[in-house]
């Protein structure tokens, strides 16, 4: 994650985050086809809040997992007739690192979860379990019915307005 907003982000911290966030993905998908196809199995992207909600600060690092999304949703119509489900989890807060690779401090990241109790309906930031289960449960048979979803894994911050 790279903190940048239209004023001060160059193309090339953009294209960063873009080739990192989706190209990536874009790449490996293409690779893991033909097995997928082969297997019947299915993908899970990794997205972000981010991907369904807009933060200042944070415009390429949203606009990369908006494009996450769009992808999910498009690759699931093309292989659903192949029977692969494809999906994404959009994680809100979470305690990683995250944050701090991101350009916080130790003192501004532990500013930010304090905010996330006030941000997230919850009233707590997740942890990497929390989001790791949804991404099994959507990779499982439980899911089977299950593609082009975008699941906000994020202590309810979808559904509430900014403060």
């Amino acid at each position: 994650m790279e903190l940048g907003s239209i004023e001060n982000t160059s193309l090339a911290q953009y294209d960063r985050v873009m080739s990192a966030n989706i190209r990536s993905i874009y790449h490996l998908t293409m690779i893991a086809v033909p097995h997928l196809i082969k297997t019947k199995g299915n993908i899970i992207n990794v997205s972000s809040i981010g991907g369904l909600r807009a933060f200042p600060g944070l415009l390429a690092y949203d606009v990369s997992k908006c494009a996450v999304d769009q992808f999910t949703r498009c690759v699931a119509l093309e292989l659903a007739p192949k029977q692969v489900r494809v999906n994404a989890v959009n994680p809100g807060v979470i305690v990683t690192e995250l944050q701090k690779r991101g350009g916080l401090d130790a003192e501004a990241y532990n500013e930010f979860l304090e905010r996330s109790k006030e941000t997230h309906a919850l009233g707590r930031p997740g942890q990497p379990e929390e989001v790791a289960r949804t991404i099994a449960f959507l990779a499982s048979d439980d899911a089977s019915f299950i593609t082009g979803v975008s699941l906000p894994v994020d202590g309810g911050r979808h559904a509430m307005c900014p403060r």
